[in-house]
Formats: structure tokens, sequence, C-alpha cells
């Protein structure tokens, strides 16, 4: 499966840095040679000579080692694997991954690398549920780094939860997937996301408080499943994810032009938070105060439908997904728009102010579909991205 393939194996300091030793024997059994890089950390835990014995490859270690700079630095190296993985991952090497640090060999190889990444965490439960930890997986994921685990089970500290380092044979089908094609490559997936502004005047606009995050991560992760994504988004405050096709855009109309213009499609996700309405009497200049007391009338039109639009085109997806965004009623609003909008699923979830979803980087969600009402758990929004994407993939099969 494996055969040809060259990992870049980073090691970091944790007690799980012992699985290592299998991990490598378990790929180079798959076909893959195994490049060894040994934090200073992680040979708290396992030798050099170990890893080497059973590498068969040299063990990098050293920034600033004269020879190896000479004959292989650390620039060839980075790109000269065709993944790299980073088994254990530790809170710490992911914060320095997270923000772009480059202070030893394994932290300069990750920012240099053009290929992709793919981390095993590992650390205690309590480090993991730190909310700084979440957000760096977080940055991560936003990144295009892959991530395998962590899984449940008890610490070498004693505690139980999750933060155990996923099992080598785990972590080697993860290098597999990442290496094979992905079921969604030739697949051509549409997305929109965040928020459109519609100008009160050239100052102004109306508004609502997405961030684009859920959107963000939905297209992030059919890219990791080898789909080409076309990502039509909004004003977010999330940036856009790396390798997809971004198209920005501003108000409703624009929205719907871009999508229009990036059709045909396999399938296409609707995530964005269209406003219902646009100012038909918009100012041309800023609008002011005139001493009298009364705010200007603002009259309000309807912008299109572009869910609805989408649905019904005569270059209609294959899968249409939409999403509803509600306060009360969830699962009984979002079944009425689905069959309104004449789409094929409805991602439906309860945005009200107590939920702490829209702008928030968790989610939990209703997949509405001919099937019935699918209630899913509260997750983190990356997760709800990952379970969405591969429930994509095996309808488009």
């Amino acid at each position: 499966m494996l055969a040809g393939k060259r990992v870049l194996l980073v090691i970091g300091g944790g007690i799980a840095a012992y699985k290592s030793l299998e991990l490598i024997r378990l790929l180079q059994k798959a076909g893959a040679a195994v490049v060894p890089v040994l934090t200073h950390a992680g040979a708290q835990f396992v030798t050099p000579l170990s890893l080497s014995a059973l590498a068969g490859h040299k063990v990098y270690q050293e920034l600033f080692d004269l020879t190896d700079e000479a004959e292989m630095g650390h620039i060839r190296l980075s790109r000269a694997a065709d993944l790299l993985v980073v088994a254990p991952a530790t809170a710490d090497l992911m914060a320095k991954m997270a923000g772009g640090r480059a202070d030893d060999l394994a932290s300069t190889l990750l920012l240099a690398t053009d290929k992709r990444v793919l981390i095993a965490p590992a650390m205690n439960v309590r480090m993991w549920d730190h909310p700084a930890t979440r957000r760096n997986l977080a940055v991560l994921r936003g990144d295009g780094v892959l991530v395998v685990g962590p899984n449940d089970g008890e610490m070498a500290c004693g505690e139980f939860g999750p933060g155990r380092m996923a099992e080598p044979a785990q972590i080697v089908a993860a290098v597999e997937a990442a290496l094979s094609a992905g079921p969604l490559v030739g697949r051509h997936v549409l997305v929109t996301s965040g928020p459109t502004h519609e100008p009160i005047d050239p100052v102004r606009y109306i508004a609502n408080r997405s961030s684009g995050a859920q959107g963000t991560a939905i297209a992030a992760a059919l890219r990791d499943l080898g789909a080409r994504v076309t990502f039509v988004t909004g004003p977010a405050s999330v940036p856009p994810p790396p390798g997809v096709t971004v198209v920005r855009v501003e108000t409703a109309a624009e929205m719907l032009a871009a999508v229009q213009a990036a059709l045909p499609a396999d399938a296409a996700v609707m995530a964005a938070a269209v406003a219902d309405w646009r100012v038909a009497n918009a100012g041309v200049q800023k609008m002011k105060k005139d001493g009298s007391g009364r705010a200007p009338a603002l009259d309000f039109a309807e912008n299109p439908d572009i869910l609805a639009s989408i649905s019904k085109a005569a270059d209609r997806p294959r899968l249409v997904v939409g999403f509803a965004a509600e306060t009360e009623a969830v699962v009984e609003h979002a079944t009425a728009k689905r069959l309104r909008k004449g789409c094929d699923w409805i991602v439906a979830n309860d945005v009200s102010p107590a939920s702490g979803i829209m702008g928030g980087s968790e989610n939990a969600v209703t997949v509405i579909s001919d099937a019935g009402a699918e209630v899913w758990p509260r997750l983190a929004k990356d997760e709800v991205a990952r379970r969405l994407a591969l429930r994509i993939a095996e309808a488009l099969q």
C-alpha cells in the first residue's frame, strides 16, 4: 500500500514515543521508507540507536549540524518526503506548529515543508482539553494538517480520558489514507460560507454574526478527501483554507452569481448565512443626521434565494446540502425548509444566544434528509465538518 513512499517521522517528547518503534516497523511492513527526526524531549524516551536500527536510516536531531546541512539541509529534508508524520505530537509541538515557530530541527522541518502533515496528538487529558490546545488544534486543522486520534484511555499519569496517542496500526491507516487518492478525487464540490454584507450606504451595512468557521472547516474536510473545492465566501472573520479555489463576495446577489458561475459541480454545500433582505434604497453617499431626530427610512427587498436556485437549476449538483440556522422549533422549521427549497439534506442547528453556536468553536447539528432527522452530538466544528464530508463522499459513490 505504501510501496515507494517516504515518511518523515517526527518523534515528540512523551511516554507515547515508545510506540514510534512499532510505528516504524508497521510503516516499513507496508512498504514505506521511514526517516526519523528525534526531538530533544523525545530522546528522553527512545534512543537514536533504537530508531536507527529499526528504520535502517540515520536519525536526525540537530538543526545546526554542519555535516547534515552540507549533505542534506533541513529544507531538502523537509521536502524529500511524501508525508510528514508527528507521533507523538505533544502539546508543545502543536503549539509551535500553530504559532509558526522554528526553534529546533523538528519545528523548522514542519514549517519549511511543502508536503502534507499528519499529527497523532498525545498528552494528559487536562492538557488536551485546555482551551489553548483546542485553539491550536483548530488552527492546525484550518491549515490543512491531518489529525489521527487521540484515543480515550488510561494515561501514564493514572488519569483517564482523551489524550492517548492513536495506536500504531491506526496511524498507519491514516498514513495510507493521506497518501491514497481519496474518495472524492475527481469530484468538484461547491461550498458557500460566511455572512453577506448588504449596504445601507457606502460605509454602513446589514450583516449577521456568522464567523464562517463551519463552512471553512467543511471546505477543508472535503479537500482532505481529495475533492476540488470552490469556496465562495462572504466577509468572514475566519480565513479560507489553503488548497481550495477561493471566490470572495460581499452581497447575496454577488454570492448567487459566483455560485452559478462555479457550476457544474458534483455537490454543493450551502453553509453561508445569507441575508434574507437587502436595502432597496441604499444611499449613494453616507447618510447623515439632519437634526430632526428622525432616522432615515430604509426600504427592504428580499434577496435571491441561493439554495432554492441551485436546488432547482438545470445543471443542479447531484447532491445539494443546505443549512438552517434556527432559534426555535429547529427540526420542524428545518424540515419544512428542506421541502420548500428542494435540497437533498438540511443541516440544522440552534443559533439562539444561549447555545453559543454562532461564532463559537462547536456545533450541535441535526441532519435532515428523506431518511428523517439524525441528531449529532455537540462536537467541534472541525469534527462536524469531517463527518459531513465523509457522508457526502458516501452519497457520491
